[in-house]
């Protein structure tokens, strides 16, 4: 190589480590450890990988931001992301009217899908579920506090 080094001319092997039994998605394929840990080094031409842990089913897609992470997951394991646009952009939508505040989240989401980073956009959807996470548990704290304020106001 002489002097700048490019995307193209340098490419890392992914290193993953697999438990027993543990699935993978590469590609279009899953692949299913068998009984011992394993280790592979995955090298070659870009696909997606997924962790079973990070696999989320249709079941499991039961908050708005879950539903968000579902759509970019198929658009990262799909060969044409373009079929789950409208999908993603209407769950988008709903979430933002809902909860203006996750438009941050977003914004950087929607910037990871513009580019080509389809990864990076997986992990910060799951930011957004954390922040999901966080603005549930508060309202769920305020409706209790609501409730404990009421009865506190009753008279004795």
């Amino acid at each position: 190589m002489q002097g700048k080094d490019t995307a193209q001319e340098i490419e890392m092997a992914l290193k993953v480590e697999l438990k027993p039994g543990e699935r993978i998605l590469i590609g279009e394929s899953v692949i299913t450890n068998s009984g011992q840990r394993t280790r592979l080094v995955i090298e070659g031409k870009k696909v997606p990988i997924v962790r079973e842990k990070d696999i989320l089913t249709v079941e499991q897609a039961d908050t708005p931001a879950k539903r968000i992470y579902l759509a970019v997951l198929l658009m990262y394991t799909s060969r044409d992301p373009r079929q789950h646009h409208a999908t993603y952009f209407t769950l988008v939508q709903e979430l933002v009217r809902a909860a203006p505040s996750t438009m941050i989240h977003i914004e950087i989401i929607n910037n990871h899908i513009l580019t080509g980073n389809m990864y990076k956009a997986l992990k910060q959807v799951q930011q957004l579920i954390d922040y999901e996470r966080e603005l549930l548990s508060n309202e769920a704290g305020r409706k209790n506090l609501r409730k404990s304020g009421k009865q506190n106001l009753q008279p004795a």
